[in-house]
This record gives structure tokens, sequence and C-alpha cells, in this order.
């Protein structure tokens, strides 16, 4: 066997919290991984803090588990750990640049949802081979044989939408699934189907890992051909600088050894001479120095400080660019700027300036390829483009606990003309709820221009629906989904496509309890203004005018004073006072934050505190801008 046989590059795909890090722990662990002393961290490959308080994959990493095989060789397996959310959809695409087969990882009670949907359609345009693991068997409510038909289903589906040469090749994978049933928790998969709700029968991954060795072909790269490395992901060392992972297609790379870069410099092709000073190889979650790579291996190399991702690394004399690396549009915007609230800055040591804020989102842009950053014409605010709410709060928490103050709008959708006409993304929306919430829901997204496409019901009392809904009906959308619902439903949505504008939306049927002046939050006001809505701050906070400290049932917003504060006199009472409580405040974190906001509101965020606030802090400037606005509908 040559070299270049000597490894397996496959990707993990599946949909949120369906198991994919807990599996490759157990491979991991399984591997010899791990010293035989190490403190085993479950969920190793979620290495950042967001990820392990959401409980999500945010970015796609790579590890390598080593396998001895029968006949004594040593086998490399670079798993690729993707994100589940289609948020983080441009991680998905990286990450399947860089394999040859996929392991479709599907719960055995949930089945294949919108996400699953999302990363296969990737793969099998890819025509990348496919296994289909079904996942937490053990479930009590496990339901092994439908989800296996169905996941079929989804293939036999996704293969009909692709071109006829396209189609066949990826009907044939459908066709030929190998399926296999494990329970990543217990480490253990089978190719025999156990009893719902039962741990498949055996002792380990074996299964697995000889399935996956003989469906995932070997890399087709050849050793002995001009070096062609693609760079998928980029990292950062404290001694090294920063650190490319490429992909390696064809050839060899070496330590010291001069290459090729090929870059883009202002949209115009570009190659530079470069050395690599330091070459890497990953060795279970470890990366370790190592002399040389061959073609099919994913190391990582140092040396080039401004390297991005889709640069070629190729041959020194015979330079041979690969194709960049293309994702899907971006479907979701917020304009982020500097805090300009009257307490920007209470706190020393903030990151403050607008040159602070531009230098984070550009760094951001290095290893983010689903992200974009437009110029609005502003020295002190940016337009951010990404896939979905979700991977924008993100960024902004991330920035947020590397001590910046900023000022986050609305989320908006980003349009496109199409054939004169203005189109906005859609969503493919997936909702499994109890049946007696059947009709909230559907009388909740028809309200948002949501028409429903399919729906079905289980034994367990549950109803799925899937409806085809404008993104614009999906901000906000939560909040009113989880309180319809009493936090029992569950919401998974995917981008669908372009369609032409659905007309207006009106997500939002509350009105904003507005600060109207300066000062800090009294009791006293608190209990006098409690019957006019839900609050957000507590006593003791401070405010702003044109904070918003609460939600108004009525549609209108309502200026109000909170800093209001009892007058003392020198009268004795009689009886002593009553002692009154207040109701516990809303909490809106940064998510909460973002989907509340009405149009003419914004989010302040700052390490300590997330608020909301009205662009227009004066209520004077906020009525002469409701005047205008009424006045243009009128002239529409």
């Amino acid at each position: 066997m040559s070299a270049a046989r000597n490894f397996r590059n496959v990707a993990i795909v599946a949909h949120v919290d369906h198991g994919k890090t807990t599996l490759v722990d157990a491979m991991l662990r399984q591997s010899g991984a791990f010293a035989e002393r190490a403190e085993l961290v479950d969920r190793v490959m979620d290495s950042g803090d967001l990820e392990r308080e959401k409980g999500i994959t945010i970015l796609a990493k790579n590890t390598a588990v080593h396998r001895r095989q029968p006949d004594g060789t040593e086998v490399i397996i670079n798993v690729i750990d993707t994100p589940g959310h289609a948020d983080f959809g441009g991680e998905v695409e990286r990450g399947l640049s860089m394999v040859d087969g996929v392991v479709l990882l599907v719960d055995a009670s949930e089945g294949p949802l919108p996400q699953t949907r999302f990363v296969m359609r990737k793969a099998l345009a890819a025509a990348l081979p496919v296994i289909l693991v079904v996942n937490k068997t053990d479930r009590p409510d496990a339901r092994i044989d439908e989800v296996v038909h169905e996941a079929q289903d989804l293939l036999l589906d996704l293969a009909s939408d692709l071109e006829d040469e396209e189609a066949s090749q990826a009907a044939e994978l459908a066709l030929e699934l190998p399926v296999l049933y494990a329970s990543g928790r217990a480490g253990v998969a089978s190719m025999n189907k156990p009893a719902d709700g039962s741990v498949p029968d055996g002792d380990n991954l074996d299964p697995f890992f000889d399935v996956l060795m003989e469906h995932v072909p070997a890399p087709k790269g050849d050793p002995d051909a001009p070096l062609q490395a693609h760079v998928t992901n980029l990292d950062a060392s404290d001694f090294l600088g920063r650190l490319a992972l490429v992909r390696i297609h064809n050839g060899t790379l070496r330590k010291g050894q001069q290459v090729s870069w090929c870059r883009e410099v202002d949209g115009e092709p570009v190659v530079e001479k470069a050395k690599i000073t330091e070459l890497l190889a990953t060795v279970g979650v470890d990366r370790q120095p190592a002399d040389e790579a061959v073609a099919g291996d994913i190391v990582a190399v140092a040396g080039m400080p401004e390297i991005m991702i889709g640069d070629t690394l190729a041959d020194a004399d015979d330079p041979q660019p690969l194709p960049r690396i293309t994702v899907d549009e971006p479907a979701i915007s917020v304009t982020i700027g500097t805090n300009s609230s009257p307490l920007a800055g209470k706190v020393s040591g903030h990151k403050l300036t607008a040159r602070m804020v531009k230098s984070r989102l550009e760094s951001e842009l290095i290893g983010n390829v689903s992200l974009r950053v437009v110029d609005i014409g502003r020295p002190d605010a940016w337009e951010v483009q990404g896939r979905g709410e979700l991977a924008l709060a993100i960024l902004v928490e991330q920035m947020r606990r590397e001590g910046f103050e900023l000022t986050v709008g609305k989320p908006q959708v980003v349009t496109q003309q199409i054939d004169g006409k203005v189109h906005e993304p859609f969503e493919h929306l997936t909702i499994d709820v109890p049946e007696e919430y059947l009709g909230a829901v559907t009388q909740l997204l028809a309200a948002r221009k949501g028409r429903m496409d399919h729906m079905a019901t289980n034994a367990h009392g549950w109803v799925r629906m899937e409806f085809i809904v404008p993104s614009r009906g999906l901000i906000g959308f939560r909040t009113d989904f989880l309180t319809e619902t009493r936090g029992t439903g569950i919401a998974n949505a995917v981008f669908d496509g372009y369609a032409p504008w659905a007309g207006e939306i009106r997500s939002r049927h509350s009105g904003s309890l507005v600060s109207d002046r300066q000062g800090t939050v009294t009791p006293y006001a608190m209990i006098q203004l409690a019957d006019r809505g839900t609050f957000f701050v507590d006593p003791g906070d401070d405010t702003y005018e044109g904070h918003v400290v609460g939600i108004n049932p009525r549609q209108e917003d309502l200026d109000i004073n909170v800093t209001r504060e009892k007058k003392l006199t020198n009268m004795r009472q009689s009886s002593a006072d009553v002692m009154e409580t207040l109701a516990k405040p809303m909490q809106l974190d940064l998510e909460g934050a973002m989907e509340f906001c009405a149009a003419d509101e914004c989010v302040e965020v700052t390490p300590e505190v997330v608020r909301v606030r009205k662009v227009h802090l004066d209520a004077t400037t906020r009525a002469r801008e409701r005047s205008r606005a009424k006045a243009r509908d009128a002239n529409v």
C-alpha cells in the first residue's frame, strides 16, 4: 500500500444535538488518543467557551484517529467535526472540501431535520459516499426503522434535484447506503439493528471503523506529482503566529520547503514564493512537529503571516492553484458600530473606538468564510452579513467578551434584484409540537406569511409541520413560538432560496416602555408603573432618555419616568409602611434583545450589560421621524 493510501478523510455531519461530538469523543478514546492517566473531558472537540455553554459546535475542527489494521499497517483517519446549525453552513462547506466521504449521523427519535437536508445536499453535489449512523438507539422514544426510511427518502429526494449524471450517482449512493446503529454515549456501534430503546450489541466502535475503511475511498492524490495543498482553515500559535490548515491534494510537503503561495490580492491572482517554517501533524487532539506530509493528509503549516482560506500552496517551479472555496450567499444582516449611548465608556478598559471595532471585524473575515462586512458610508458603523441571526449573535457575543462596547441594529434580510423585482430569502421551517398547539402555531406562522408544505403525526401525540416562510418572518419568531407552545415546541429552519417579496409582516404586536430621562431606576417609580407592562430593569440600574426599559402591551410606545423618587415629609404615619414586592423583571440575553428590537430600536452591548434602546434617543426627534414615516406611507 502506498503512503498516500494510508489515510481516510471523513466529515461527520448531523443536525444540532444528534451526537456528533460525543461520537468523536468515543472514537478518540478507543483509538488511544488520550494518555492513560489523562483527564477525560466530554465533548473535547467543542473547545470554545460559547460552544460548551450553548452545547453546539460553531467551528469545524479536525482530529486524527490512528487505527492499526489486521495486516499491521497503520491508517490515519482524519475526522472533521462539523457544525449542525445551518447558520454555520460556511463551516460545513469548508469541512466538506477537505474530505472524501461523509458520515451522516441521525437521531433515532428525531430523524432527519432541515440542517441534515442542507449538509447532505452539499455532500451529494460533491459526489461524496455516505455512511448512515442511527445514533441514540437507546432513547426511550427511538423509532429506528422509520428513521432509516426517512434518511433514505431524504437522499433520494435530494438526488432528484441534481443534474442528470450527478443525480444518478447520488441515487446509487442512496440505494447502496450502509447503515450502522450506535450509541455514541456508550461508545458502541453495530451492523445489527437493536430493538427500539436499547443499546446495539457489541463492546466498541470496531464495526463503525470497519465500514468506514470499506466505504470511504483513500485519497486519490499522487505523492510524486507537483505539490498542490489547499488552505481550508486558519489557527494561531503564540510561538509560530498564524497557522494554515491545509489538505494536500498532490505532492509532498516538507518542513523548510520553498513553495509557491497562490493567493488573491484585491481580486487579482498573485503567486509569491514562501518557505514552510514549521509543519505540524495532528495526533488525536494535539499537533506535533513533523518532517513531511504526503498527498491525502491534513496538516498545519507556518511561515506565511497573511495566508487566507482558499489559498493554494503549490510547487515552486510549477504552480497550479486549486479553485477557491465558495459558500452560499448571506441572508441576514445587522449594523454593528461603536456604542453611542450616554453610558458609553462608563467602565475603564473597554474597547470603544471605531478603529478597534473595524479592525476586529476585518480579523473575523480571515477565518470566517460565510461572513461579509459592507461599508455603509459611516465612519463608526458597518453592515455585517451572515447566514442567520445565531451566527451574527455569536460574533457579537464574542466581541462583547473581548471587551468591546457596540451598538447592534435590528436584524434585516439581504435582498436581491432578480428580473427587476425585489426577492428576499425564504426558509424551510420544520416544527415539532404536541397536538394541542397545532392551531396556535399555524396561526402564528400565517401572520408571518408562512405556507404549510407538509404535516404528519406520530404515535406519541406530536405533530411535525413543514413551512416555507420568509426569513423576515422568523426574526423574533422564537420568543412567540416558545410562549405559544409553553416551551415544548422544537423549531428548526434552513435556507430554501430566494422568492419575490412577500409583503408587509408585522412580527411584533406590542410597544416599548421608554425612559424619558437619565438617572437611576427607583423602586418607588417601578411600583407606581407596575401596571404599565413588563420591565427589563431592576431598581438601582442606570438608565437614560431613549432607553427601552420594558414592554408595553399596547402597540404604541410609552415614555415613562422610572427615576421618580418618593417625596419625604416630616409627617408621622399612624401605621407602618406596607411592604410591596415588585414582579421579577424579564431578563433579555443578546439573542433575545436582537429579536425584540423594533424597526426604530437597536441593542447596546457592553461586557457587563445588554440594553435595548431607541436609535434616536430624543423624544422630539422620534416623533418627527414617525410623522415623516406616516407621510411616506400615505404617499405610497
